[in-house]
C-alpha cells in the first residue's frame, strides 16, 4: 500500500506563497474530494443567516425554485476558477460570469467579503473536525491565498491576508449580523431538502437525514435560520457517523488522480461528459435576459 500521507508530504515540500493553487488542488481534489464540496455547501448555508444575503437570494426565487441548478452552477463556476486559475481562459470566464451575476444585485463589499471568508474557512474547519487527518499550516495559507486571488478578480476590497485573519473576520461578521429572516429561513429549508436527495443521504428517510444535518450546525446558525436544535443524542450520532467515516478513510491508499466537485453525483443539471468543457457563459442566472439558459433538460 502506498503511503497514506504521501500527498501531505508532497504539500510539505511546497511553499504556499508561490504554489498556493497547486497545494489547494491537491488538498481539495485528492486528499478531501468529498469533504471540501460538503464544506463549501455549508459555507453557502451559513451566508443565508445574514439577512442582507438571505433576503436577496430568496427574492430571486432561484434558490427556492431551482435549488439543484443553483447548486450545480456554483460548483461549475468555482471548480473552473480554481482548477484553471486566472491565467486560463476558462478561469477568467468563470470569474466573469460570477461578476455578471453579482452586479445584477445591490451587494455590499462586506457581504461579498464575508462569503469569500466562508469559502476560505469552512473547508478547513470541516476537515479539521470531520476529515481523516487535520489540515497543515501550508494548506490553510494556500486556501487563503487562492481565494484572496479570486476575490481580487471579483473586485472585493479590504481582504484579509492570512487564514487566521479570514477566520477572525468571518467570526466577527457572524456575531454581528446573524439573525433570523424570512428569506434566509426559506432558502435554508430548500437547501436542506436538496441535501436529502444526495447520496448516501438519499438512502435514508428524509426526516432522519434532516435531524442528523442539524447536528452539523452550531446553535447561533440554527437560531438565525429558525431551524430546530438537535438533541444531545442526535449530535452524538452525527459525530459518530462522520468520525467513523474518517477512520475508515484513513486506511485507504492516497488518490493519484484529481476528483473535482463537478464529478460528484450530486451535480445533475449538466451532463457529466461535458462538465469540463461546458460554455461557462451559459452557466448561472440571467436576470432580465429573455433567452432561456436552463440546461436541466439536457442532463
Amino acid at each position: 500500500m502506498l503511503n497514506r500521507y504521501a500527498n501531505r508530504d508532497r504539500i510539505a515540500a511546497m511553499d504556499p506563497a508561490t504554489h498556493a493553487r497547486e497545494i489547494y488542488t491537491v488538498t481539495a481534489y485528492r486528499e478531501f474530494p468529498w469533504d471540501v464540496p460538503q464544506a463549501l455547501g455549508l459555507a453557502l448555508f451559513r451566508t443565508y443567516a445574514v439577512p442582507s444575503i438571505g433576503e436577496v437570494l430568496y427574492g430571486t426565487g432561484e434558490f427556492t425554485e431551482k435549488t439543484q441548478k443553483r447548486y450545480d452552477d456554483t460548483v461549475m463556476l468555482i471548480d473552473a476558477a480554481i482548477e484553471h486559475g486566472m491565467e486560463h481562459p476558462r478561469g477568467r470566464a468563470a470569474v466573469r460570469r460570477m461578476n455578471q451575476m453579482h452586479r445584477a444585485y445591490d451587494i455590499s463589499n462586506d457581504d461579498m467579503l464575508y462569503v469569500l471568508c466562508t469559502f476560505v474557512v469552512e473547508p478547513i474547519r470541516w476537515i479539521d473536525r470531520w476529515g481523516w487527518r487535520a489540515t497543515t499550516a501550508a494548506e490553510r495559507e494556500a486556501s487563503a491565498a487562492v481565494y484572496r486571488n479570486l476575490g481580487g478578480h471579483m473586485g472585493i476590497s479590504d481582504m484579509p491576508t492570512t487564514y487566521d485573519e479570514f477566520a477572525a473576520f468571518q467570526d466577527a461578521y457572524e456575531a454581528e449580523h446573524f439573525r433570523w429572516s424570512r428569506g434566509g429561513h426559506h432558502v435554508a429549508v430548500a437547501t436542506l431538502e436538496l441535501l436529502t436527495t444526495f447520496r448516501p443521504f438519499s438512502f435514508f428517510p428524509t426526516p432522519v437525514v434532516k435531524r442528523l444535518a442539524y447536528g452539523l450546525l452550531d446553535d447561533p446558525l440554527l437560531r438565525a435560520l429558525g431551524l430546530p436544535r438537535p438533541t444531545r443524542v442526535e449530535r452524538l450520532i452525527t459525530r459518530a457517523i462522520f468520525r467513523g467515516r474518517a477512520r475508515i478513510e484513513r486506511f485507504l491508499p492516497p488518490r493519484r488522480k484529481d476528483k473535482l466537485a463537478r464529478d460528484l453525483t450530486s451535480v445533475r443539471t449538466y451532463p457529466k461528459s461535458v462538465r469540463g468543457t461546458f460554455p461557462l457563459d451559459e452557466v448561472g442566472t440571467f436576470p432580465g435576459c429573455p433567452v432561456n439558459h436552463d440546461v436541466s433538460a439536457t442532463g
